[in-house]
């Protein structure tokens, strides 16, 4: 442990074998950078796991927290009683702190908060959305943090002057749901102007532990990755659904594309196979029930999502990664095995201490 109080691989630890050793100064720089976000989560290091739906559940999660970092379950369209027992099976398995991702749409959001509290959940991380009204002051009641996504600085604004606790920005990159503007834009534009407020961790395509490295120095206090675990040997993704991800490259990763401007859809991005025309399919089935009157859009919304939970479902659990949505960000090409979450943790570690080292060596 450093002197900053996080936790860091020996030199050359976990699967970065072939790194060269970070000296002391690379790891002392590295857990210094990170210290503020490491705090803020009660973590050793300032990395979160990113909620994805299917795979972010207790095995994945306490993997993540006994590791170092810090755990997310997404929870998804779960009900407050599955999350509950979510959260309860995770606790068995970590002592360590972890955090739960709800979505500001679902309709039971309030019982799910509550649930949380119940639990005494430090951290909440509420996507889709401003958070509704009373939410923010329900997270707070519980005594949680609460973390919210940012994809524009002047909603990033808006959320610090609503009294969130902190912030992910997450550029295109990522996979699932996303926005159009990429990872490194998002981090010039918003890093200096937010980043002394409250702390700010980033996300979307970053697989390797010199982006961690760069965004640290830039004014990150840490980062949230998420394909970058989905092979990982705790995680329950079929094998199949693994294989996917070991095989593919960032190229392959392509946002769906919306087909009718009425439809309310958030592009996804995933890994190009016969359910990318399906959902094409489905696209053009809602909006012909729309123009019939046979749904309002808050129906045909809804329609759209489940679609997507429910073909990722049948990619993730079932293994048809032919037909079912594989949802993944372009760093997947960075994704070659199957390994122990520790061992990834730490490799993207070495791989930043070695970063810092070499650019503290040319200055």
């Amino acid at each position: 442990m450093s002197a900053a109080g996080t936790v860091l691989p020996a030199a050359g630890a976990g699967t970065a074998g072939a790194l060269p050793a970070a000296d002391g100064a690379g790891r002392e720089r590295l857990a210094r950078l990170m210290a503020r976000g490491a705090a803020f989560l009660g973590a050793e290091i300032a990395v979160m796991g990113g909620a994805m739906s299917w795979v972010s559940e207790r095995h994945l999660v306490s993997a993540i927290s006994n590791a170092g970092g810090f755990g997310v379950i997404a929870c998804g369209a779960m009900t407050p009683e599955l999350l509950d027992a979510e959260i309860a099976a995770t606790r068995a398995l970590t002592e360590r702190p972890f955090g739960v991702n709800l979505i500001t749409m679902h309709p039971d959001l309030a019982e799910l908060i509550a649930v949380c509290g119940r639990h005494g959940i430090g951290h909440v991380v509420l996507a889709g959305g401003l958070p509704p009204a009373g939410s923010l002051e329900a997270i707070k009641a519980i005594g949680a943090k609460l973390v919210c996504f940012a994809p524009a600085l002047a909603l990033a604004r808006k959320l610090i002057r609503s009294g969130v606790d902190a912030l992910v920005i997450e550029g295109m990159e990522a996979g699932g749901h996303i926005g159009p503007v990429s990872t490194s834009v998002l981090a010039q534009e918003m890093l200096p102007e937010i980043a002394g407020q409250l702390p700010v961790f980033v996300a979307g395509g970053i697989g390797r532990g010199e982006a961690i490295a760069g965004y640290l120095e830039m004014g990150a206090a840490g980062v949230q990755l998420g394909t970058r675990l989905v092979c990982a040997t705790e995680s329950i993704a079929h094998p199949n659904f693994k294989k996917a991800f070991i095989r593919a490259s960032a190229r392959d990763a392509v946002a769906s594309v919306q087909v009718d401007p009425r439809l309310p859809v958030i592009p996804v991005r995933a890994l190009r196979n016969a359910g990318t025309e399906l959902f094409t399919a489905k696209q053009r089935e809602v909006a012909a029930r729309l123009d019939a009157g046979e749904i309002e859009m808050a129906e045909a919304q809804l329609q759209i999502e489940h679609y997507w939970a429910g073909a990722l479902r049948r990619a993730v659990i079932d293994g048809d990664v032919e037909h079912g949505s594989l949802m993944a960000g372009q760093s997947v090409g960075m994704v070659r095995a199957e390994e122990p979450v520790a061992d990834i943790l730490a490799g993207l570690m070495a791989e930043a201490a070695v970063a810092l080292s070499r650019r503290a060596a040319d200055r």
